[in-house]
């Protein structure tokens, strides 16, 4: 039995599947309980990292393919965003990828800026990896209850 359920989708590099990957992202982070907050900031980010695949990924080619593939868990989602279009192993790629550091050499993507800031800030994990195209890899985490269970009561006097 697998520990997650993974869902891949592909669609062709063009500014109009931005909005299909939004729902399908949206629709698997409400089967996992994501808050409306949470699953809003996980399309903000998906949206930035495929519309820099749309913009500068298959500027030579008129052609190109982003895949996206969704592992599902009981606490988190992690999602991936490749612009290249080979069949590939999740588990293979995700262990490849190394979380990303100022002294990386990923000019072409630190190229806008803001979109790398946004997946940083509103994803609990980013890692990206540039050999062969871009995939970058998002985490977020179920933000369940914050109180711990058993917690005393603090006596009203």
């Amino acid at each position: 039995m697998s520990a997650f359920d993974y869902v891949e989708i592909r669609v062709p590099a063009k500014p109009q599947y931005v909005s299909v990957i939004r729902l399908t992202v949206s629709g698997l982070a409400t089967r996992l309980g994501f808050l409306y907050d949470e699953i809003e900031d996980m399309k903000i980010a998906v949206s930035e990292a495929v519309t820099y695949v749309v913009q500068h990924a298959y500027n030579s080619v008129d052609e190109g393919e982003i895949v996206i593939g969704c592992a599902l868990y009981a606490n988190k989602i992690e999602i991936m965003v490749a612009d290249y279009g080979d069949g590939f192993n999740f588990e293979e790629i995700k262990s490849k990828i190394g979380p990303y550091r100022e002294d990386d050499n990923i000019s072409s993507l630190r190229e806008g800026g803001l979109g790398l800031y946004l997946m940083e800030t509103l994803m609990d994990e980013v890692k990206v990896n540039n050999e062969g195209g871009v995939t970058v890899f998002m985490t977020k985490h179920v933000a369940r209850e914050q109180v711990k269970k058993n917690v005393h009561k603090i006596p009203i006097t």
